[in-house]
């Protein structure tokens, strides 16, 4: 269902990737985290004008990665599409940002020739998972700080409904907190101890942790579908996505996070519908597998060890 392509720098350890939606999807967000890096989100609000956007860019880099989404706009630009203003068309990119400077070098960022030659490597065949695009950089578990941290990283993950409605979900894992299985409540990874992960929330009880936690963790998600929604619908599953992010990061949302989750519906048939509560509840579900994906397929970089790396010595 997505068309995704990845921008990947992994000797400055950062990248960008993009969901294209060329011929425009009715889209909606979510932002619960206190500390986010966005554009364009307030126009996805139900009450604006635009309804549909033409990508979603997720980035490294900081404030500083949101001008990758000025190659998506230029890519979409040479090829016609956009919000047509009647003297030019005029492309809808909604971003987002994890900050990924503290890993590799801190002046390398993703910018517009990197947002371009993602958009140049879309596909929607076997998309490339783990240290990959925006989650080259990803951390997870920093509540030690970063000496203690273990590699996040970016998954996917799709069900399919009645009506052969499908729901999708892309999540880049960079969290200050744990990662959980929400089938068996097993941490995969964590603020790395001498002999497994420490609970974060066992650290944040104690007070043991960094007292002005720095604002270096994001989890970023987009929720794609190809159900007809409005624009109210799709921002309804959205809120309801961010359930899965809560079931498999702890503690999610966090003063210290900016997470955000987009959601798309690809679907031009208003006869191609679903129940809204459950394909929240779904998109739920694929959000929680697609972050115990990404933990699981990310490699070791910059000097944070990967998950799979660990069990190696364990």
């Amino acid at each position: 269902m997505m068309q995704v392509g990845h921008y990947t720098d992994k000797v400055g350890v950062t990248g960008c990737t993009v969901v294209l939606c060329e011929q425009g999807a009715v889209a909606g967000v979510d932002v619960r985290g206190s500390a986010p890096g966005t554009r364009e989100t307030d126009l996805l609000r139900p009450m604006n004008l635009v309804q549909e956007v033409h990508a979603i860019l997720l980035a490294g880099g900081s404030a500083f990665g949101l001008g990758a989404a000025d190659g998506v706009m230029r890519y979409l630009e040479e090829r016609g599409y956009g919000f047509d203003a009647g003297m030019t068309k005029v492309p809808i990119v909604p971003a987002a940002i994890i900050f990924d400077l503290a890993i590799g070098d801190a002046k390398a960022r993703p910018g517009p020739d990197a947002g371009y030659e993602a958009c140049l490597a879309t596909t929607n065949q076997g998309i490339a998972e783990g240290s990959i695009g925006a989650g080259t950089g990803a951390t997870i578990g920093k509540a030690l700080g970063m000496e203690r941290a273990t590699k996040g990283g970016l998954g996917i993950a799709s069900l399919t409904l009645e009506n052969n409605v499908v729901v999708s979900a892309l999540v880049v894992v960079n969290a200050m907190g744990d990662v959980i299985d929400p089938e068996t409540g097993a941490t995969l990874a964590g603020p790395r101890g001498e002999s497994g992960f420490i609970s974060t929330l066992e650290i944040l009880r104690k007070g043991q942790g960094h007292r002005n936690l720095p604002l270096q963790n994001t989890t970023l998600g987009v929720v794609t579908t190809n159900a007809y929604l409005t624009k109210e619908q799709a921002n309804k599953l959205a809120q309801m996505a961010h359930d899965g992010l809560a079931r498999a990061v702890r503690p999610a949302h966090t003063m210290a996070d900016g997470d955000v989750i987009f959601a798309l519906s690809l679907g031009k048939d208003p006869q191609v519908k679903v129940d809204l509560t459950t394909l929240g509840a779904m998109a739920a579900e694929v959000v929680a597998t697609a972050i115990v994906r990404g933990i699981r397929q990310a490699e070791s970089l910059g000097g944070i060890p990967a998950v799979k790396d660990l069990s190696l010595r364990n």
